[in-house]
């Protein structure tokens, strides 16, 4: 969109990736198809993708595909292959996020055919490090920084995955929205995956059980889990090989779902107000508000991006808006409720790390909200909020690194 006018640029940015650039340009050509450049390279990426058949799927991809799916379903059948007990070591509860973002990411190197020796170290240590740290951290205590440390963890292999999504390119801004609309596009097709699955389950223990015959353990525990690890890399193998799959959905799922969150959540606060509810003195009422306000906040992010594709809608910029306002509203009563918290019983792992992160988000509303009342009231593009959203994030990235690694430490494992 930058360099339409640049044709040297516009060539370099082709040859650096092919297919990236020809889905890129595929998604944005309705709000670019009356500039002079879109015909030239309509015509010239139509014809490049004539010399393969439109099903065609390569070798390799399928062989990704699998030996990543392969891997993830060992890992989490290790108890079983090495006959130690799921339950007393809390496998599951400490190995299942690192398992499901290893063959995630293996899944994304094999693709992207990674072969920077140094990136691939990198990689592999960060997980070997996660594994061996994990294994130190007490199992089943009551350690509140220790079970937020297991909280954060999953957070942080989804930085890893996004590091290796962008290529390593810290820089490039763009990588870093596309990151975050691939995780919305992901989820989405996750849940109709997962759906699918669900019936598929159902139908399986329906059918043999009329002929009593009882495979459900035997199914759960070896078709259901290893489905579970492997469905992620499967809905990634979707949207490598039918992209618009989800590019259609996605933006119709953002435009829809936003104006009711508004509305929910404006019945919901004042709904608060008439009950007489306090998040000052109610530490669960606390818990689901901030709750509330990660749940509103990632839907804010995640919509952006999806609002910023093809032309502009003036509607969803206002939701959007006064979804930020509220969330706002929502993040200064939570803040105010933590600080009055800790003024009366002090510092805590939990009070902490509830502190921290809804500081992070207050700033992170606050930019966004400043960027969207532009783009609303002023002769802003939206692409603003995303580059504010995207040069935000390395923030979250060390605040989780911080809960996982330090936090722990500083509280003394309590």
């Amino acid at each position: 969109m930058e360099h339409l006018n640049d044709p040297e640029v516009l060539e370099r940015l082709y040859r650096a990736d092919t297919k990236g650039f020809r889905l890129a340009f595929l998604s944005l050509y309705p709000a670019v198809s009356t500039h002079p450049m879109a015909p030239f390279w309509k015509a010239r990426l139509d014809a490049d993708s004539e010399s393969l058949p439109a099903n065609f799927v390569a070798p390799g991809d399928i062989l990704a595909l699998v030996l990543a799916s392969l891997i993830g379903g060992i890992l989490i059948k290790l108890p079983d292959l090495f006959g130690f007990s799921k339950e007393i070591t809390m496998f599951y509860e400490r190995y299942a996020a690192l398992i499901v973002f290893f063959g995630l990411t293996l899944y994304t190197v094999l693709t992207k055919e990674i072969r920077n020796t140094k990136q691939i170290v990198f990689i592999a240590l960060v997980f070997l490090v996660s594994a061996f740290y994990v294994n130190l951290l007490p199992v089943g205590s009551e350690s509140h920084s220790t079970n937020l440390a297991y909280i954060h963890l999953p957070l942080m292999f989804w930085c890893l995955y996004g590091l290796v999504f962008v290529d390593f390119d810290l820089r490039t801004k763009a990588k870093r929205i596309g990151y975050i609309r691939h995780n919305g596009d992901l989820a989405v097709l996750g849940a109709v995956v997962l759906i699918a699955g669900g019936m598929l389950t159902g139908i399986t223990l329906g059918l043999f059980s009329a002929i009593e015959v009882d495979i459900e353990k035997v199914y759960i525990e070896y078709i259901v889990v290893w489905g579970l690890v492997s469905s992620p890399i499967v809905v990634s193998f979707i949207l490598r090989k039918y992209p618009f799959i989800s590019s259609r959905i996605a933006p119709v799922i953002a435009r829809v779902f936003s104006p009711l969150v508004l509305l929910t959540l404006i019945v919901y606060l004042g709904s608060i107000i008439a009950s007489g509810k306090d998040p000052y003195n109610d530490r669960e009422f606390l818990l689901v508000f901030n709750l509330l306000l990660l749940g509103v906040m990632a839907i804010i992010i995640f919509s952006i991006p999806e609002t910023s594709l093809g032309r502009r809608q003036r509607f969803n910029e206002f939701i959007l808006l006064g979804l930020t306002l509220l969330t706002l509203i929502i993040n200064i009563v939570a803040l105010s409720a933590i600080f009055y918290r800790l003024g009366e019983f002090g510092f805590s792992p939990n009070r902490t790390v509830v502190l921290g992160s809804n500081l992070l988000i207050f700033g992170n509303m606050l930019l966004i909200m400043i960027d969207l009342t532009r783009v609303v009231f002023g002769n802003k593009e939206i692409r603003q909020v995303e580059n504010t959203i995207a040069a935000y994030a390395p923030l979250y990235v060390g605040w989780t690194v911080f809960v996982v690694f330090i936090l722990p430490w500083i509280f003394g494992l309590r």
